[in-house]
């Protein structure tokens, strides 16, 4: 095989709701799926440490972040952009 095989990664988007470590995120990420049950809209939410190399994001801002190796115990995504800013209070 002379073509190379493209990695396939994980990018899913969330909520900033913290910034307060050097060059680290802390983001919520919301999912929704209906119950396989009471057929209803059920919504669970899961904390994700991202990676910010520039400390650009504010809390409240919508990223969007990619899967990537190991950065620390904790840490193994990767901010590719800021999807929308929060709104100054």
């Amino acid at each position: 095989m002379s073509q190379e095989i493209a990695k396939i990664t994980k990018v899913i988007s969330g909520t900033v709701v913290s910034n307060k470590m050097d060059k680290t995120l802390v983001v919520q990420v919301e999912r929704k799926f209906i119950h396989p049950t009471f057929k209803k809209v059920v919504k669970r939410t899961k904390k994700f440490k991202c990676h910010d190399e520039e400390n650009q994001c504010a809390i409240g801002d919508f990223i969007s972040m990619r899967e990537v190796r190991p950065m620390s115990k904790t840490k193994r995504w990767n901010l590719i952009k800021v999807l929308k800013a929060a709104q100054a209070v």
